[in-house]
């Protein structure tokens, strides 16, 4: 029992290693429990594509990460991380050779903006300017506990000064409406619209101005950074701060229980039957799916919280090109050389047609692409005059059709996951005629690839479930109090499963910590801590039959 750490983190993705941080922070002892080889998560890189070539897993891009106060906090600088970034934010390419382009300095980006129509660039200066007033708060409510009141507050008085209920209605829009009230040429709609489809949110998703406007802004204020070295670095940078606090992570250890007794979590076991005990709180850095009812046996749980988990909704699937190219992407546009990202849409219309067919499971004839110039972005990445790039784009997760005749099932063999490849390549080369030529190497992540690289990839979903409203704030990831309580005392979820959702900016993570921190105070640990897995149970409780 004295040796038993404090916690058990399950999972060393960003989620699980900044929770294991706060928690060593307060004195706490954590071990960390990692199925895979190496930690990370979706936050990996590696030089599987050609030995001279850094290439990133999964994610690459991390405005999040830089805007977050929780990783802010972190100091992870002084832990090796460094950010770098390309010479422009994002780029989007017109087949007409003009190119809507998001630059770090505003007056830039409205500049561009503006030669698309008359008077777009000050419309978009006006979107800036409502950040500047809303930003902060918003951020803060998105990346605090639920509900985040404070920041609430605060957001509700300046909304209030900046036009009230006009401006909510502004943020509630779809993207496609946004675009179609506040400007006349494509160049700034497109922008906003691709960022919105970082997540499953379609140009016609209810509050989708939010998240285009949000990670727009974030291109604004702090960029779209990325590590020196690769995504590894920021991975790398979390656990060398935890070993520096006295704290474990151990890979190749896949958790295969959660060990309740008494309504209580009391530690874990691994695949390989040995029992790990927690001596204060599990923290699971998983899908909420392999929680309830995988991690954690069904006759634990509510049976209302067992119904709704069923209802749980990923979102969609991913195809991801890794490349190693001989010279940069000779693009027909010049200014998408200079972008980290380079979004392939043609139209808004484009962007729509892309939604519908993946609303109907069918595989795009022609997916909306997002490119990652990673070389441009950081420059040790791939030898002088190289490029090491990147596409992905979204496919359903129960394919029902190929809307573009290659007879592609969603089994993803590999005559599919070349055909696919083949699709995505088509898109840049549409764009950079003689992108073809200079591919030295190339590697296809189908869906099941992801997946068995990190586990929380189901089906090749990124952001650990829809983003869209129904699955959001305190629906996520059902219905109930948005927190990362359980209805498991000591048991925390701490994955993107939880509020506030997809992205590497370790809130999640923290909030799980927090919650855990605060249930074990003499008050909450003997009264409120079971007052609130009581709660927490009451809200998830059937009407109904037990499922």
């Amino acid at each position: 029992m004295s040796d038993a750490p404090d916690a058990v983190v399950v999972g060393a993705g960003p989620n699980g290693l900044v929770a294991a941080n706060m928690l060593a922070d307060a004195g706490w002892r954590v071990l960390v429990l990692e199925a895979q080889p190496e930690p990370g998560g979706a936050v990996r890189s590696d030089r599987g594509v050609h030995p001279d070539y850094v290439n990133d897993l999964f994610s690459s891009f991390y405005p999040l990460a830089a805007a977050s106060p929780t990783i802010r906090a972190l100091e992870l600088e002084r832990w090796g991380l460094e950010w770098s970034h390309a010479p422009a934010v994002l780029a989007n390419p017109f087949p007409d050779g003009s190119c809507a382009v998001l630059h770090r300095d505003r007056e830039d980006t409205a500049r561009n903006l503006e030669t698309f129509a008359p008077g777009d660039g000050e419309a978009y200066l006006r979107l800036t300017e409502l950040w500047d007033r809303l930003g902060p708060d918003l951020l803060n409510a998105f990346l605090t506990p639920f509900p985040p009141v404070r920041p609430v507050l605060s957001a509700v008085a300046k909304l209030r000064a900046a036009g009230g209920l006009r401006l909510l209605r502004m943020m509630l829009l779809p993207v496609r409406r946004l675009g179609e009230e506040e400007f006349d040429g494509p160049g700034a709609p497109i922008l906003l619209a691709g960022c919105a489809l970082h997540a499953d949110i379609f140009p016609e998703s209810t509050a989708g101005t939010i998240y285009g406007w949000l990670l727009a802004m974030m291109g604004q204020e702090v960029g779209w950074p990325v590590p020196s070295g690769g995504a590894g670095m920021l991975t790398a940078a979390l656990v060398r701060r935890l070993e520096s606090r006295g704290g474990t992570v151990r890979c190749g250890a896949r958790v295969a229980k959660v060990v309740v007794a008494g309504g209580r979590a009391l530690g874990v076991v691994t695949d390989d039957g040995e029992a790990v005990r927690a001596r204060r709180a599990v923290l699971a850095d998983v899908s909420a799916p392999a929680l309830y009812g995988g991690l954690v046996d069904r006759e634990h749980l509510p049976a209302q919280l067992r119904d709704d988990i069923r209802r749980f909704q990923w979102d969609t699937s991913t195809v991801k090109v890794d490349w190693a190219l001989s010279g940069p992407i000779p693009w027909t546009s010049p200014e998408a050389a200079g972008a980290g990202t380079v979004h392939l849409a043609e139209s808004m219309d484009h962007l729509t047609r892309h939604s519908a067919q993946l609303a109907t499971g069918a595989v795009p004839d022609r997916p909306f692409c997002l490119v990652g110039q990673m070389t441009t972005a950081d420059p040790v990445r791939s030898p002088a005059g190289t490029e090491s790039a990147w596409a992905y784009t979204h496919v359903p997760q129960r394919v029902r059709e190929d809307a573009g005749g290659a007879g592609i099932t969603g089994a993803w063999g590999p005559g599919e996951r070349e055909a696919m490849a083949d699709r995505m390549e088509a898109e840049i080369e549409r764009r950079a005629p003689g992108f073809r030529d200079r591919v030295l190497a190339r590697r296809v992540l189908a869906p099941p690839d992801l997946e068995a690289r990190d586990e929380n990839l189901v089906g090749g979903a990124l952001n650990g479930g829809t983003a869209a409203v129904h699955q959001q704030l305190f629906f996520r990831p059902v219905p109930g109090l948005g927190r990362a309580g359980t209805p498991v005392r000591g048991l925390y979820l701490a994955s993107s499963s939880a509020h506030p959702g997809g992205g590497v900016h370790g809130a999640c993570g923290a909030n799980a910590a927090r919650a855990a921190l605060a249930a074990e105070r003499p008050l909450a640990h003997y009264l409120l801590g079971p007052a609130q897995a009581a709660l927490h149970r009451a809200v998830t409780r059937t009407e109904g039959r037990p499922r």
